[in-house]
């Protein structure tokens, strides 16, 4: 498998905000999303190959956590993934599965599927390749993987990236498309930035919509501690 990075910090968004993890970074994505913030195993994916083995020997090496992240790129495009989720599932992790929901589940061991699906304002601008732009735009929102995700048996939380309110109302219309029961506090809404400045900047009125219409804020935590870099 190519991996970006493994490392142990502070798992900065969604509902275990503030758990110690070990975090997994694939490389290689099938999305090119506008404000990716990993382009290093995206945009332009760079790593080393290591061998299943490998990868669980370098997370048994912080022995404090328990807690694993699989993480991207699109971890569910890494060859072996499958294999990587079970046999840390055997060596009793927790394990978080972060990913876009443009790829079936396929029976992985998941304790928590965090799907984040990405909205119009993810789309690559007219400077990108325009091959790249029509394969992000048609593959970025596909509702049947997204059902067998929910359909699974697995914990799960949606993670949308928003940018602007108009997105909130492109995103409610993507998961009444769905036509399952999508209590809405297991939606959570986070500002897109890379930077503590601009994450501010859109806090606030976040922060009232997600009171008025119901969903869970989901600030973004390693930001704040270690501002935007690897490692974190």
């Amino acid at each position: 498998m190519l991996i970006s990075e493994i490392f142990h910090s502070i798992q900065g968004e969604g509902v275990l905000t503030g758990v110690p993890s070990v975090f997994v970074r694939t490389s290689g994505c099938n999305l090119r999303c506008a404000w990716c913030d990993t382009p290093y195993a995206s945009w332009n994916p760079e790593g080393e190959t290591r061998s299943v083995e490998e990868i669980v020997a370098a997370v048994q090496g912080y022995a404090a956590a328990r807690h694993v992240v699989l993480t991207g790129g699109e971890p569910m495009i890494a060859k072996d993934i499958g294999e990587l989720a079970s046999e840390l599932k055997l060596l009793g992790y927790h394990i978080t599965v972060e990913t876009a929901a443009t790829v079936p589940p396929g029976g992985i061991a998941c304790d928590l599927a965090s799907l984040s699906p990405k909205l119009l304002n993810s789309s690559p601008d007219g400077t990108q390749h325009a091959a790249w732009r029509k394969k992000h735009e048609a593959t970025r929102w596909q509702p049947d993987v997204v059902r067998s995700w929910l359909d699974g048996g697995y914990e799960w939380q949606f993670k949308f990236v928003v940018s602007q309110p108009a997105d909130v109302d492109e995103l409610e219309g993507m998961l009444r498309s769905l036509k399952r029961e999508i209590p809405r506090h297991r939606v959570l809404l986070m500002p897109e930035g890379i930077s503590p400045k601009v994450l501010r900047s859109r806090a606030a009125w976040l922060a009232d919509l997600c009171k008025s219409r119901g969903y869970r804020y989901a600030h973004r935590l390693h930001i704040d501690l270690y501002g935007n870099k690897r490692g974190t």
